[in-house]
């Protein structure tokens, strides 16, 4: 299911169960996008549904266009169809211009179900165009040039030590007490490894139950980085190492 490519966005719950299930090696989900922050449905599928590593990151710019079947115009267009991080990134554009924004499971879903009516339109990239035989009415339309989306490459295999690598874990404190995450970011700070990510979701366990998303520097085979996630385990209710990879340059 590496099946969309980079087409900005994909079926993140299919993606990930093809690699579980060993219909495909490696997927590749978006897990953050510099508008909209980050894509809520991986973080929330790797903590809770899949056990899958990251392999590795890639950061794309990301140029949004509106897609349509070839000879619409924009009076002819009513409806807009996207994976609703893009929708997020083109609010703008669509309210500008006053069309009524739906959401699809994928930008090429999205591309393909406007297929044939002239009053819908799709967000996405180039690619999609070529999937279904459309067209870009208008290029580059996401609210700010800045644009880039970060993906990572989900594997059942881990990534060896390249000695330019980053960590991802997740955790949840054990009890609501003040100073619990500064303790926790307190072991990063005491063996100088830099933090280069801290991201907070809903446990799903009740209001005021956090998850926390950590990226830092380091992998998790080399000593300093295993001492530390010791630590980090013995101070939390639960963590889970999401996967060690290199830093993409």
């Amino acid at each position: 299911m590496i099946g969309d490519d980079l087409v900005p966005y994909c079926n993140i719950p299919a993606v990930m169960g093809s690699v579980e299930n060993d219909e495909t090696e490696y997927g590749i989900v978006p897990i953050e996008n510099s508008i909209e922050g980050p894509v809520g449905i991986t973080l929330d599928s790797l903590a809770h549904k899949f056990n899958l590593n990251i392999f590795k990151e890639i950061i794309i710019p990301i140029n949004q266009n509106l897609i349509v079947n070839p000879g619409t115009s924009m009076d002819d267009i009513e409806d807009v169809y996207s994976h609703s991080q893009a929708i997020a990134q083109c609010q703008e554009f669509i309210s500008k211009n006053n069309i009524q924004p739906h959401y699809a499971v994928s930008t090429a879903s999205a591309a393909k179900s406007i297929v044939g009516d002239k009053s819908k339109a799709a967000i996405g990239n180039a690619k999609t165009v070529e999937l279904y035989d459309l067209e870009i009415l208008k290029a580059n339309i996401q609210d700010t040039d800045n644009n880039e989306t970060r993906f990572v490459v989900l594997s059942k295999e881990s990534h060896e030590i390249t000695g330019e690598d980053k960590t991802s874990i997740i955790f949840s404190i054990s009890e609501d007490r003040p100073g619990g995450l500064y303790n926790i970011l307190g072991i990063f700070q005491k063996n100088n490894i830099n933090l280069t990510k801290i991201e907070s979701r809903p446990s799903k366990k009740g209001l005021g139950k956090y998850l926390f998303f950590v990226d830092f520097e380091g992998h998790k085979d080399e000593k300093i980085v295993q001492d530390i996630l010791s630590e980090i385990s013995q101070n939390t209710y639960f963590l889970k190492v999401l996967g060690s990879y290199p830093i993409f340059k």
